[in-house]
């Protein structure tokens, strides 16, 4: 009996293995089609060999100027910054995988020295539009690389909602397909906390919801809820969108970071909301 339970446990595990390496082969594939065919994207040493290539290959960023980090605050500006760009914008930038540097300062101080593509309205962050890292070298330079060291807390669901775009008109996506008109969604976006800095948030969730983003997974007007949990397992709900990453206990292995739920049917309970 014991060897049977040791048997299905692997079994289980490598059902959910497979799961996720199939999330990043897809991700791959949609911003890198033509590395599909150079790399077996069925291994996880495959994917990161291609994943290497990849950014090697192309360079294009975005720089976020940060002042204050209210994750939720953030996530929904992020939903929004990543609605307004248009095609090749949002096609260069997630042929990057949507890398982005996060730099500590303050908005307010540095508008008109730097374009920005988008700025929170209470200035707590902005964002540049993608581009090569000569676009932006002077802001680099001038900032420092914000440091949160701190490890998030669980719990406490936070109910933010995804503001239009205001600088930019939205545009179709990067797929090149007009974005839906629909009546407004709920989701939750899970973040996996175990070993997360306030820093890793920061990348795991703009991965997660920018890339959402130029796929009309959300929109305008859509309700999210930030939900805190120790750690997320594939498969216990269903995840539209999710963020894969290596799994640092297991070499060799993957695990959720992230993940955006499929639309809610009923009501979320929250404590708190931030748009």
């Amino acid at each position: 009996m014991a060897a049977d339970a040791v048997g299905d446990a692997d079994t289980a595990t490598e059902t959910v293995q497979r799961t996720l390496r199939t999330a990043l082969r897809e991700r791959l594939s949609r911003a890198h089609p033509d590395l599909a065919s150079g790399h077996d994207l069925s291994t996880t040493q495959g994917l990161a060999a291609a994943g290497s290539a990849s950014a090697a290959a192309d360079t294009t960023l975005v720089a976020v100027v940060v002042r204050d980090l209210d994750l939720a605050a953030w996530a929904g500006q992020t939903c929004a910054y990543a609605l307004g760009l248009d095609a090749t914008e949002g096609a260069a930038w997630r042929r990057a995988f949507t890398r982005t540097v996060f730099l500590a300062g303050n908005p307010a101080e540095l508008a008109a020295r730097f374009p920005f593509a988008r700025t929170a309205e209470d200035m707590s962050a902005a964002w540049t539009a993608p581009a090569p890292p000569g676009a932006t070298a002077a802001l680099r330079r001038l900032l420092k690389l914000l440091q949160a060291p701190a490890e998030v807390p669980n719990g406490g669901d936070i109910a933010f909602g995804v503001p239009h775009p205001t600088l930019r008109v939205p545009g179709p996506s990067a797929g090149g397909t007009p974005a839906p008109s629909r009546p407004p969604v709920s989701r939750a976006v899970h973040l996996a906390t175990v070993g997360c800095t306030m820093s890793a948030a920061l990348v795991h969730l703009n991965h997660l919801l920018a890339e959402a983003a130029l796929d009309r997974l959300v929109a305008p007007g859509d309700r999210l809820v930030l939900r805190k949990v120790p750690r997320l397992v594939e498969g216990r709900e269903p995840f539209d969108a999710v963020r894969v990453v290596p799994d640092e206990r297991v070499p060799g292995r993957l695990r959720l970071a992230a993940a955006l739920t499929a639309p809610l049917t009923v009501p979320h309970n929250t404590s708190t909301e931030a748009s």
